[in-house]
Order: structure tokens, then C-alpha cells, then sequence
């Protein structure tokens, strides 16, 4: 048996993928949807083994993955792939975190770590 790899065609976009799945839990088997977005199917798969772990308790000999396929944006089902089809998305400012050395030893104030 050999295995090939077989490159992206544009592996700097990112895509939406649908996965299909079946894993063994403590009570049963179950068949499962999970949609991801990533740069690549290895990436969409390795989220699908991390967010099973985490959300199922399932380990990866459990999980056996039936297909893998990109879906477009019109077509996704789940919210949390959904939130980020919106042009206009806006995402919050990051904390500003001053360093050790530049702060004074006593202060007269509390720190002020947002963004103005």
C-alpha cells in the first residue's frame, strides 16, 4: 500500500468542511455532522479529533472519519462556522499589557489595561 500526499490547491484560503463521522462512546455508537473551517482538510480533521475529545470524551481509536468535503458558505448548517461569513464581522480590541520594567514601584492609580 502507498500513500500519497496531495497538496492544497490554495492553501492560504480558508474553507469550510463538512465532516462525517462515527465514534464508540460508553453508550453506544453514533453517526455525526461536524462542520470546521480551515486552511486544509488535515487541519479540519485535526480540530474533528480535538473538539471530539473534548466535547465526547471520545478517544481517536474511537473515531473513525467516513468522508471529508469542502462545503460552500451557502450550504453550511451550524452557527459557529456561520458567525464568520459575514463581511462585516468586527472582533474585539486586545488588553494592553504594560511591561514590568516600565512601571513605576508605587502608583497613585490603578492601571488602565483596555484601549482607548
Amino acid at each position: 500500500m502507498m500513500i500519497i500526499i496531495i497538496p492544497e490547491k490554495t492553501p492560504t484560503k480558508i474553507k469550510n468542511f463538512g465532516i462525517w463521522l462515527r465514534y464508540d462512546s460508553r453508550s453506544g455508537t453514533h453517526n455525526m455532522y461536524r462542520e470546521y473551517r480551515d486552511l486544509g482538510v488535515s487541519g479540519a480533521v485535526t480540530q474533528c479529533y480535538r473538539d471530539m475529545g473534548a466535547r465526547h470524551r471520545a478517544r481517536a481509536h474511537s473515531i473513525q472519519i467516513i468522508k471529508v468535503e469542502q462545503v460552500k458558505a451557502a450550504n453550511c448548517r451550524r452557527p459557529l462556522v456561520k458567525q464568520f461569513h459575514d463581511s462585516k464581522i468586527k472582533f474585539p480590541l486586545p488588553k494592553r499589557i504594560q511591561q514590568r520594567n516600565q512601571l513605576p514601584r508605587f502608583s497613585v492609580r490603578k492601571p488602565r489595561t483596555f484601549y482607548m
